[in-house]
């Protein structure tokens, strides 16, 4: 399988948002990513379920909904009902996490986890088989445009290869800091779904960034 692409709305132009989501929609990028901030378990407040809401009116492509949150669970269906189509949740906010996995399925999403960069992959050894996604951030989440930690080849490597022990169906998602110069790399350690904000919304072209992260 090619690996994907998923442009991130935080970077998008708020001013003229409908225009970011058809230069999406009419690109080689797979997914929508939207990120979920709150302000606790991360120090920025991005948007919330009307904005979901409004973006799934017009999107044609999957959304990639990554909650940023405390106390993720409290919100599965209603992130269902404004249109995530994929709704990955933090291992360090949820302290149920075989349950909230399982809520996110049983609402019709496909579900995943979100590690940061301090937490070892080692720690989904017995619940990697429930997950459809593990979503690693290769920056500490909160704001975009940050340095991408070098680290996390290694981490990816690492979780591959946890993925094909337990022969499990997961895709390796990978958020924060990623390039053109690191994309390949990134691939080739094992990642699957690549998210893209500044490298995309920040370019000259857009859709011509997301063709060049596709080829790689």
């Amino acid at each position: 399988m090619s690996h994907l692409i998923a442009p991130s709305l935080l970077s998008a132009d708020f001013t003229n948002l409908s225009a970011d989501i058809d230069m999406v929609n009419n690109s080689q990028a797979d997914w929508f990513h939207l990120d979920v901030m709150d302000g606790v378990f991360v120090p920025n407040i991005s948007f919330g379920m009307p904005v979901i809401k409004a973006i799934k009116k017009y999107a044609t492509k999957p959304l990639d909904v990554h909650l940023m949150i405390v106390q993720p669970e409290r919100y599965i269906q209603d992130f269902k009902n404004v249109g995530a189509d994929i709704l990955t949740i933090h291992y360090e906010a949820s302290t149920h996490l075989h349950r909230s996995i399982h809520a996110i399925k049983d609402a019709g999403m496909q579900a995943g986890v979100v590690l940061n960069p301090h937490t070892n992959v080692s720690l989904l050894t017995e619940l990697i088989k429930d997950l459809d996604v593990v979503l690693l951030m290769s920056v500490n989440p909160g704001y975009g445009g940050q340095k991408f930690i070098e680290h996390s080849y290694e981490k990816v490597s690492k979780l591959k290869e946890m993925i094909l022990k337990r022969n499990a169906n997961v895709l390796i998602e990978v958020d924060g800091g990623v390039t053109i110069e690191n994309a390949p790399k990134l691939v080739k350690a094992g990642a699957d779904v690549l998210v893209a904000g500044n490298t995309v919304f920040g370019s000259d072209n857009p859709s011509l960034t997301i063709e060049k992260l596709k080829q790689v």
